[in-house]
């Protein structure tokens, strides 16, 4: 277990009093709340709300985790990139919820750590900067030599590594898998799941009453959530405002369950690797599709499939060529599935959690980091929904902000 066992017991403890309710008179068993989105924020958000009382409606285009969730790397971490210490802290906070979640719903969590190096020597003089910066913020972030290296990692090529940074509070999940814990978790609970079930308009009835238009007749509800990834257009057809993003695509390759090479995270050079608990192993290329005309055409629908088999063997050939020089057992494992995951980035790389300016029942909850804040973000989107209040650990990240600024991320 991650060394943040304690206090982020203790942190999230401390989570709800940040929210100021405005204490409304009517039952929270009585409201009514569609969730619009079935991958891991939504889910999170789905499982908070149910077991707050709530009656909830999830709504999917597709299936459960089947667009962005299921086309990411997983790895929950609160390491150097989460930038600045407000973001840092919400990530720390949401590794703090996946333990908590781990115990309530029997999630299955490969904690461990992880382990990071770049191949330039001034890139990685910047990353002992930034483990020192870690430390200040009571993260257990540490710089390793090759030989501890060898001992956490004894079936990794380390060859011309004189060091790494080592977080041990890092681990890794299935991401599909936990998305469906949380909601079967939440239907035990009176939630009710619809897939296949694209929402194509939102009116306001003479009463006062929401109505989401779906392919599967009307849903009436109070409030809805619209945790839809990476599409854009959800947001602006549904929400009446349009976040600016710069989401992109990238190759996750998932092999078929192979014997143990892997104890943690493993980001190196060009490539993100990780074992899962089922032998699983899941490989992120660092670098997107190439910027030239052809790709931004075949690109332009947002596919999550490649347009043939032989075009996606070529892709997890090449990026298991690159994790080969790492671990090359790797060599001997079976591809399962290759895909294309397009992550939500909003402009400035952080969350948008907040009730739309433009549609004041209408929730916002897209985030880049997604996996890892999920379970934070849904304790505070169920608090906020169901109490009326603000979270004042999110308040630089509503929907209404300036998103001119590229930060780090």
């Amino acid at each position: 277990m991650p060394e943040i066992s304690r206090r982020g017991a203790i942190a999230l403890g401390a989570v709800a009093p940040l929210v100021a309710s405005c204490g409304g008179s009517e039952s929270i068993s009585s409201r009514r709340v569609a969730v619009i989105g079935a991958g891991i924020v939504g889910a999170s958000i789905a499982y908070h709300l149910a077991k707050s009382g709530a009656r909830v409606t999830v709504l999917d285009r597709y299936e459960i985790a089947t667009r962005a969730s299921r086309g990411t790397f997983a790895w929950l971490n609160a390491t150097w990139a989460k930038q600045p210490r407000d973001y840092h802290r919400l990530n720390q906070l949401g590794l703090a919820g996946w333990q908590e979640l781990e115990r309530e719903l029997s999630i299955p969590i490969k904690w461990g750590g992880s382990i990071e190096w770049f191949d330039s020597a001034e890139r990685q003089a910047k990353l002992v900067e930034q483990i020192a910066e870690q430390v200040e913020w009571r993260e257990p972030a540490r710089i390793v030599a090759r030989e501890e290296l060898a001992k956490l990692e004894p079936k990794v090529e380390f060859d011309g590594v004189e060091t790494a940074a080592f977080s041990p509070n890092d681990g890794a999940l299935d991401p599909v898998m936990a998305a469906r814990r949380m909601l079967d978790a939440a239907m035990e609970t009176g939630a009710e799941l619809m897939t296949d079930c694209p929402v194509t308009s939102v009116k306001t009835e003479s009463d006062g009453t929401t109505v989401l238009d779906t392919a599967k007749g009307a849903i009436e509800t109070e409030t809805f959530v619209l945790a839809t990834g990476a599409d854009p257009d959800a947001l602006k057809a549904l929400g009446k405002i349009d976040i600016p993003q710069r989401s992109t695509p990238g190759v996750i390759v998932v092999t078929k369950p192979f014997e143990p090479v892997l104890n943690r995270v493993l980001v190196a050079p060009g490539v993100h690797i990780h074992q899962r608990l089922d032998g699983r192993i899941v490989l992120g290329e660092q670098d997107g599709a190439p910027d030239n005309a052809a790709h931004a055409q075949r690109l332009a629908g947002r596919p999550t499939a490649f347009p043939t088999s032989d075009v996606a063997e070529q892709h997890a050939a090449r990026i298991m060529a690159v994790a080969e020089r790492f671990v090359p057992e790797i060599s001997k494992a079976a591809t399962e599935d290759v895909y294309i995951g397009w992550r939500p980035l909003p402009l400035d790389g952080h969350p948008v959690m907040g009730f739309s300016p433009n549609r004041t029942n209408a929730y916002i909850a897209v985030a880049h980091s997604g996996v890892s804040l999920a379970p934070i973000l849904g304790r505070l989107a169920a608090s906020e929904i169901l109490e009326g209040g603000e979270a004042e650990i999110l308040a630089p990240y509503r929907p209404s902000r300036s998103f001119a600024e590229i930060r780090r991320y």
